[in-house]
């Protein structure tokens, strides 16, 4: 699979992204798009990255600036988690210990493919300051490598007000589970 896009699928993805990021302006006070544009067209791997976001039903916005690093962190602003990243367990590992049922893939493979991190519980709780996510849904999160040891794996939601962080077994997975992932630029 190539991972570069054409000039025309690049210019059709910055108008998104820009049309995306005028409409919530209140997800990056401060922040210019022409910079944010600048920084994507000098790297344009990371606009295939953005695009498999997008494609996967992400929406992915920017959400903050990293002065240090002088990186644009964008995140999964969508609604719900994203459709095309559900019905799957966590990871590898998880994926090979079912004997039924197997899902098509797994979260952390996923995320690999597409050259995105997996949110962190810390991460999620800053985007659920942005707005309302996952009123219906569920996604998973990075999780702390004794818990995986356990079996474990960690996935967050918003209900009745506030968000929610809570267990299951790396090996589960639903329809209505998928995870938001983040991208520094």
């Amino acid at each position: 699979m190539t991972k570069e896009l054409s000039l025309e699928q690049q210019e059709d993805l910055l108008k998104g992204l820009k049309t995306r990021f005028e409409k919530n302006l209140n997800r990056h006070e401060g922040l210019e798009w022409a910079k944010i544009q600048e920084k994507l067209e000098a790297r344009t791997e990371k606009l295939w990255s953005l695009n498999e976001m997008e494609r996967t039903g992400g929406e992915p916005d920017v959400v903050g600036y990293d002065q240090e690093n002088d990186e644009y962190i964008f995140y999964d602003c969508s609604a719900e988690s994203p459709k095309g990243r559900r019905s799957v367990c966590y990871d590898l590992e998880a994926l090979e210990s079912r004997k039924n049922h197997k899902p098509e893939n797994n979260v952390i493979d996923m995320a690999t493919a597409m050259g995105i991190e997996l949110l962190t519980e810390e991460q999620y709780r800053e985007l659920q300051k942005l707005g309302n996510f996952d009123l219906k849904t569920s996604s998973w999160v990075q999780t702390p490598s004794d818990i995986r040891a356990l079996g474990g794996a960690l996935f967050c939601d918003r209900r009745f007000g506030h968000v929610f962080v809570y267990h299951n077994g790396a090996d589960s997975y639903y329809a209505a589970r998928g995870f938001r992932a983040s991208l520094r630029v």
